[in-house]
């Protein structure tokens, strides 16, 4: 399917409730804003699931598209989502189309779009916007440059290719408010984030020579650091930044007693590999799971499953 033959699936439909995934990041929201708009200035009813884990940064720039309570949606539309593991909190239910980049998605709603060779969603659904509407607004171009930068820790991260720069710099030809974005998302952190990266940098564990590191955040951490949600975008790009790495493993421990993983990787590891022997997925450098278990006996299963995808 192409996202020209998508948008004219949406189209055909009205009554659109727009799923992002749990733990939500710039990608699944921005995208799915975007779209939203989309949909409204094309006069259907389009809302968001009111996801309960948005932190209040992206909430600034989405809260005018959540459902209320009362609505009873037509068509379900899942973006970003590559498995039903991973649907929102609070949601169940059948997936009528989905939008998504991930090689992993599962194919479970009753049409997909995927394009896995996209840095982030966000490039797709600029497509579907301009094959649905004609046109991109600066609102929506806004949405989809977050979702873009985000999703590439702002060009920063190794799925930045020559298409995301040129998607970059069409959605500002477009009217993305560039500094805006920029500085809510990338130039400001709290005391609090800076109190809890010096926690995790002390506490990081060091393996093959520095190749693979794994650090933690438990529930005691955040405590101490006075952390809330929107102090935790991100982290799992920190272990990784040491010189030489090529494996890195952040482990953050639940509220359940669960270990949410995330793992990041140069080409040489498929870290997707990893996380799938937990039922995990994602990209080949950019992957997640998670262990029913705490961080540390998530560590030993994990540093098991990396003997057997990666051995030394």
């Amino acid at each position: 399917m192409s996202p020209a033959e998508f948008a004219e699936l949406l189209r055909e439909r009205d009554g659109f409730l727009i799923l992002s995934h749990r733990n939500p990041d710039g990608d699944t929201l921005g995208s799915g804003a975007a779209l939203c708009h989309a949909l409204r200035r094309m006069e259907k009813t389009a809302f968001i699931c009111n996801n309960p884990q948005i932190t209040e940064r992206t909430d600034a720039y989405i809260h005018d598209y959540y459902a209320p309570d009362d609505f009873r949606p037509d068509t379900i539309m899942a973006v970003d989502i590559a498995t039903p593991g991973l649907f929102p909190k609070g949601f169940e239910g059948h997936v009528d189309l989905c939008v998504d980049h991930h090689p992993t998605n599962s194919f479970y709603a009753d049409e997909t779009l995927v394009v896995s060779e996209k840095s982030a969603c966000g490039e797709i659904v600029l497509e579907i916007i301009e094959a649905l509407c004609g046109d991109v607004d600066p609102v929506e171009a806004t949405l989809l440059y977050i979702a873009l930068t985000t999703d590439t820790g702002c060009f920063q991260y190794m799925n930045t290719n020559a298409d995301t720069m040129n998607c970059a710099a069409r959605l500002i030809s477009l009217g993305a408010d560039h500094h805006k974005v920029v500085h809510d998302f990338f130039r400001r952190v709290s005391k609090a984030r800076v109190m809890l990266e010096g926690m995790i940098y002390s506490g990081m564990k060091f393996y093959r020579d520095g190749k693979l590191t794994v650090a933690f955040v438990t529930r005691k951490m955040l405590h101490d650091a006075g952390t809330t949600e929107n102090d935790l975008d991100d982290l799992a790009g920190l272990p990784g930044r040491i010189a030489g790495n090529m494996l890195s493993i952040l482990i953050r421990e639940q509220e359940n007693g669960d270990s949410k993983v995330s793992v990041r990787s140069t080409p040489e590891v498929d870290s997707s590999k990893i996380c799938a022997k937990f039922g995990g997925g994602g990209h080949a450098m950019a992957s997640g799971c998670t262990l029913h278990c705490d961080p540390f006996e998530a560590e030993r299963q994990l540093l098991k499953a990396v003997e057997e995808v990666w051995p030394a």
